[in-house]
């Protein structure tokens, strides 16, 4: 196991009790440096003003939440770091919520009521499995394929492509 004493992590959730939680589990898993935020605007101050390796931000928080925060810093031309891993955290799993934080540039997604286990496999997954990272004119984040399936060899590409053959 790598040490992660050296990382900067970024806390942002607009609930202090959830910040505490976050926070003594970073903390057991023996990051020191632990920066906290009640929202995203707060968060993103933090950001432009320390070394940040890893946020971690709560969906709902106000008046910034945390896919706002997370378009900012994929897009934003103030932003330090456009690449930075974020881990979403929210009591709210539905498909819908899922999708708009990934299309936001989220890079992974935690259910809450958080637990030990799941905040260190997504640590794990942005430190040891980087996704290529994604810049088009529609989206700015990591890959949102998350199969390891080799790219498909057939004959068409894209299901819009079905009605066409190769036939010449």
């Amino acid at each position: 196991m790598i040490s992660l004493k050296s990382l900067n992590v970024l806390l942002a959730d607009d609930n202090q009790n959830m910040r505490a939680i976050a926070s003594a589990v970073l903390h057991s898993a023996d990051i020191r440096n632990v920066y906290e935020a009640a929202e995203g605007a707060t968060a993103f101050d933090l950001l432009r003003r320390h070394p940040i390796d890893l946020a971690i931000v709560d969906f709902n928080m106000f008046p910034l939440d945390g896919v706002e925060f997370t378009r900012l810093v994929r897009t934003s031309p103030d932003s330090p770091n456009p690449f930075l891993p974020i881990i979403m955290m929210t009591g709210h799993s539905e498909r819908s919520r899922v999708y708009e934080a990934r299309d936001a540039g989220v890079t992974e997604f935690i259910v809450k009521p958080i637990t030990a286990k799941a905040v260190l496999d997504r640590l794990n997954a942005v430190i040891m499995r980087p996704r290529p990272f994604i810049r088009s004119r529609d989206y700015v984040g990591p890959c949102r394929r998350r199969r390891d399936a080799p790219d498909y060899a057939g004959p068409f590409r894209r299901s819009s492509e079905l009605g066409r053959s190769n036939a010449a």
